[in-house]
């Protein structure tokens, strides 16, 4: 194999979820691409890295220092949902069901991997809350032990802001689950989350 292509396969292979297969295949790609299309996609790549800011209100990834979202006057700013990472941003959004704003955290509480709640946005987030306005948080945090770590230290903070309603996602049985290969912290957060039968 060429030093050119080992290289090329070397870097994209660094891609979470890209193996050295993958990355061969997107070598071959590249290669069969036009060089202008190569160009640009390398600048955007370079452009990207070095330009891309984060939401001076939320977090969140954008091109100002206000995101668009945070800017939208036509969003209910007084509701935040809170996620981990900008990727549960864009799913929320796909939805087209929520309408408020957000809180990107960047990760979860994991002492194992050595994430502290000092590394989080969390005091970002008790500062939006700290000016007033906000009504309602909704936390959207990951089902993992380090999610709902994650989710037990936001609420025991939050609660030093009696006016905001605290609220967590629904967690249970996904459509198409079938009980008997549920696990039990799953099967106990459907029991909790239980609504009436309309």
């Amino acid at each position: 194999m060429s030093k050119l292509l080992q290289d090329t396969v070397g870097e994209l292979s660094k891609l979470p979820g890209i193996g050295r297969r993958t990355a061969l295949r997107l070598a071959m790609h590249i290669l069969r691409m036009e060089p202008d299309s190569v160009a640009e996609m390398t600048r955007s790549i370079d452009r990207f890295r070095n330009q891309i800011k984060h939401c001076a209100h939320c977090n969140n990834l954008s091109d100002e220092e206000v995101c668009p979202i945070c800017a939208d006057r036509e969003r209910d700013h007084t509701t935040i949902c809170v996620v981990e990472q900008v990727a549960d941003v864009l799913s929320i959004e796909n939805t087209h069901q929520y309408k408020g704003l957000y809180h990107v955290l960047g990760g979860v509480i994991s002492p194992m991997q050595g994430i502290a709640p000092s590394d989080l946005k969390i005091d970002l987030l008790c500062d939006r809350l700290a000016q007033g306005g906000i009504r309602e948080v909704i936390l959207a945090i990951s089902t993992s032990v380090e999610g709902e770590t994650t989710l037990f230290y936001l609420m025991n903070r939050l609660r030093q802001y009696p006016g905001v309603k605290i609220t967590s996602i629904a967690r249970g049985i996904g459509f198409g689950d079938e009980l008997e290969y549920v696990d039990e912290l799953t099967i106990t957060h459907a029991l909790m989350n239980r609504r009436e039968v309309e």
